[in-house]
């Protein structure tokens, strides 16, 4: 991990390592980290490799340590740009807070341009310590917000699945409804969304009326959908019916 780093380092100078977390989630931010180390820290890795008390160890002292950069994209922001873009608006973000300005970044995963030239490496958070370091700020970060959701709502188990696509969290979403915290432009969201609770949302200014509008079209696209099958399935009844008379 370190040779990975340091060839980039020779290369370009000051570089910073980039990782999110939370991007697969249907509730909650993305959250993503930048990270320039100084200095090696013996037991960075990918943070899902790790335990959450030594990602919470970890995570006092590459902030003691390192420059760090932490940037987020909100549930509404995700609805209305998509995922992807959420994410590279969430990494952006990480750069822009960094204290020292890098000339070159490498990115966990494929596909991500951003606003400092840099390069991308598939699992790069087990081949890049500063990749690694990232990802464990990310996570930890995230972790402690959906913990906060779970005191707002505690009848979602936040603190537990943290807002994946879990049996536990598909199950309380279908018992308990989608709440404004929910990306509900994701299809397991939107399949137990109803537009009477869209409505309320906006009424109450829990969401943009952009947002309503988006993810309206996307419920009134579903139910066209689903009526379209049924009109398929009554015509062929009636052609069924009508040739075995």
């Amino acid at each position: 991990m370190v040779k990975v780093d340091d060839f980039y380092r020779k290369e370009y100078g000051v570089v910073a390592g980039i990782d999110e977390a939370g991007r697969g989630c249907l509730a909650g931010p993305v959250v993503a980290a930048a990270v320039i180390l100084e200095y090696d820290i013996e037991e960075v890795c990918d943070s899902k490799l790790l335990t959450s008390k030594t990602r919470e160890k970890l995570f006092d002292e590459i902030m003691e340590k390192a420059a760090v950069g932490i940037g987020m994209a909100t549930p509404e922001e995700i609805d209305l740009q998509n995922i992807f873009n959420a994410t590279k608006m969430a990494m952006n973000r990480a750069l822009e807070n960094l204290p020292v300005k890098p000339s070159f970044v490498i990115i966990d995963g494929k596909g991500l341009d951003l606003g400092v030239p840099g390069t991308c490496l598939v699992g790069g958070d087990r081949k890049s310590k500063l990749i690694g370091a990232a990802s464990i700020i990310a996570k930890v970060v995230r972790d402690r917000l959906m913990e906060k959701l779970h005191d707002l709502y505690p009848e979602f188990s936040f603190h537990k699945h943290k807002g994946y696509a879990t049996k536990d969290h598909l199950n309380e979403i279908r018992l308990h409804g989608v709440l404004p915290v929910h990306r509900m432009s994701f299809r397991p969201v939107l399949e137990n969304l109803s537009r009477e609770r869209l409505e309320d949302f906006l009424e109450k200014k829990l969401i943009s009326r952009e947002r309503f509008d988006r993810i309206l079209g996307l419920l009134e696209a579903r139910e066209g959908v689903a009526f379209g099958k049924e009109r398929v399935g009554h015509n062929l009844t009636l052609f069924q019916t009508r040739g075995q008379g």
